[in-house]
C-alpha cells in the first residue's frame, strides 16, 4: 500500500489525484496540506508541520512558491515526493537536486504518459527528418499562469538533445528576415477551459509532419502522478522523471 500526502489538496489536480485513487487498490489517499484546513474524506491542514499521518509519498500540484515548504518537510520526514508543479526556475531546480540526494524526487512539468511517449517520438523525428524546419505550438485554458507551458519546453528540450546546434525563438513578434534553419519556433496560445493542446510540427520541402497530444481531462495527469507515486515508494535518493517510467 502506498500511503498519500496530496500537497495543493483543495486544488482542482489535487481533488482529480483524490478522485483517481479510487481505482488503485494499492493506493491511499491519507491527508493533505492547502491554504485552509477541510475534510474531503482525508483530513487537509493548513500547514505541512499540522500533518500528523505517516506518508510514504508526496504528491504536489501546488505551485513553485511551496517548493521550500515541501522539500524542508520531505527531507524532515524523509518522504519521497512527486513534483508536478509547474514554473520552476534554475534556482528552484538547483533545490530539487541537492535535496534529491537525501530523498527520492520525482519531476515531470507534465505526468501524461502519452505526452512523454511523443517526447520520445520528437527525438526519433528530429533524428530522421534532417533539414525540417521544427515548431510548437501549444494551448492551454485561460487561467493558465506560464507560457510557454512546461511541457512545450520539454519537447522543445527533446529535439535539442537530438541536435545541439538548435536554438529557442519565442512567438517571432518584431523579429525581421528569413528563418533561421536552427530555430524552433515556440507558440503558446491561451484560451477557454482547454485542457491542454501540444503540436511539433516538421516542415519540409512539400511536405509536414506534425505530432500532437491532446489532454481532454485532467485525470491523465492524476493518474500519472499516481503511478509516479507508486514507482517512487522504495526508491532510494536521486531524482527521477517519466522517462524513467516509459522505459
Amino acid at each position: 500500500m502506498v500511503n498519500i500526502l496530496i500537497s495543493g489538496a483543495l486544488g482542482r489536480m489535487g481533488r482529480k489525484v483524490f478522485e483517481a485513487s479510487k481505482n488503485y487498490g494499492d493506493v491511499k489517499v491519507v491527508a493533505g496540506v492547502d491554504v485552509k484546513e477541510d475534510n474531503l474524506g482525508f483530513p487537509v491542514y493548513s500547514s505541512f508541520s499540522d500533518v500528523k499521518e505517516k506518508a510514504d509519498v508526496i504528491i504536489d500540484f501546488s505551485s513553485k512558491s511551496n517548493l521550500d515548504n515541501l522539500l524542508d518537510y520531505a527531507q524532515r520526514e524523509k518522504v519521497n515526493a512527486v513534483l508536478c508543479a509547474t514554473g520552476y526556475d534554475e534556482k528552484d531546480i538547483k533545490k530539487i537536486e541537492k535535496a534529491s540526494k537525501d530523498i527520492a524526487l520525482f519531476r515531470s512539468s507534465n505526468m501524461s504518459l502519452g505526452v512523454n511517449i511523443l517526447i520520445d517520438l520528437v527525438k526519433k523525428a528530429t533524428s530522421l527528418l534532417k533539414g525540417f524546419d521544427i515548431e510548437i505550438v501549444e494551448m492551454h485554458h485561460n487561467k493558465k499562469k506560464d507560457a510557454p507551458s512546461g511541457t512545450a519546453l520539454m519537447l522543445a528540450d527533446a529535439v535539442k538533445e537530438i541536435d545541439n546546434e538548435k536554438f529557442y525563438v519565442y512567438g517571432r513578434h518584431g523579429l525581421v528576415g528569413e528563418r533561421n534553419p536552427d530555430e524552433i519556433g515556440i507558440h503558446a496560445l491561451r484560451g477557454g477551459t482547454v485542457v491542454g493542446d501540444h503540436q511539433v510540427i516538421f516542415a519540409g520541402d512539400s511536405e509536414t509532419i506534425t505530432l500532437s497530444h491532446t489532454a481532454t481531462d485532467r485525470s491523465v495527469f492524476a493518474n500519472g502522478a499516481i503511478r509516479a507515486s507508486v514507482y517512487l515508494k522504495n526508491k532510494k535518493s536521486g531524482l527521477y522523471s517519466m522517462s524513467d517510467i516509459v522505459k
